[in-house]
């Protein structure tokens, strides 16, 4: 079956594509954020760069912004800039964690875990950040990459103020770290990507395993920190 996305597509055929509503479709179009159709007649047709736009929409909304701030950072990309191009832009814009959060009742939550979840458990992975509550005390936001980790936890039988005291300092420490590593990468890392002359292709690649290398980099210092912890509290002793 052909692709048809080389300007071809009607305004339903996109809509579709992207998964928005015709209604949505065209009130992106008039405020601006994709570029006119390409006309033939009464009829306008659209492609790629339609749909590469649209998805930009989609994963700003989803890291919360307003419809005036998504109207600012489009108005940064270039307006002859390739679909390949403003793939990069979603790329650096996706969540580092490999799957997003799931919304589970309790009982989903509790065949999920495969135990038993008490009250005083819910709270322990709910302080490990593990499971969100929301407004319907029996449904949680779960993250299910980290509910394994959160369920071991459980296991160690860890209590509530030492989870809470944890997440409060991996919190706190983490914030700072991501502050400077993406300085690191705005200022120094994405000008040696953009002026290396790659294709977008290869360095949207670049990014994508530039992501797990410096969560690696930082578990690693992190065990090498605690290694240099220890042996410092046995130099004490003695």
């Amino acid at each position: 079956m052909p692709d048809r996305t080389a300007d071809s597509l009607s305004v339903e055929e996109l809509a579709a594509r992207v998964g928005m509503s015709v209604r949505t479709v065209r009130f992106y179009a008039g405020r601006g954020l994709i570029p006119p159709p390409r006309r033939e007649g009464r009829n306008g047709y659209y492609g790629p760069d339609h749909i590469a736009r649209l998805e930009l929409v989609r994963e700003l909304q989803a890291h919360g912004f307003t419809l005036s701030a998504i109207e600012g950072y489009l108005e940064r990309v270039p307006d002859d800039a390739t679909p390949q191009d403003i793939a990069l832009h979603r790329t650096l814009l996706a969540p580092w964690m490999p799957d997003l959060p799931e919304t589970l009742s309790r009982a989903e939550l509790v065949e999920r875990t495969g135990r038993d979840l008490a009250d005083g458990d819910i709270e322990i992975l709910v302080a490990l950040g593990t499971v969100e509550p929301t407004p319907d005390e029996d449904v949680f936001r779960v993250a299910p990459a980290h509910l394994g980790l959160g369920v071991q936890m459980l296991d160690t039988g860890i209590p509530l103020d030492a989870a809470i005291a944890a997440q409060h300092i991996f919190t706190e420490h983490g914030r700072a770290i991501a502050e400077e590593l993406t300085t690191v990468f705005r200022e120094i890392v994405w000008p040696h990507y953009r002026e290396s002359g790659q294709s977008p292709e290869a360095i949207r690649k670049l990014i994508e395993h530039y992501k797990p290398l410096t969560v690696q980099a930082l578990v690693m210092s992190y065990e090498a920190a605690v290694n240099e912890t220890q042996r410092e509290t046995v130099r004490r002793r003695r």
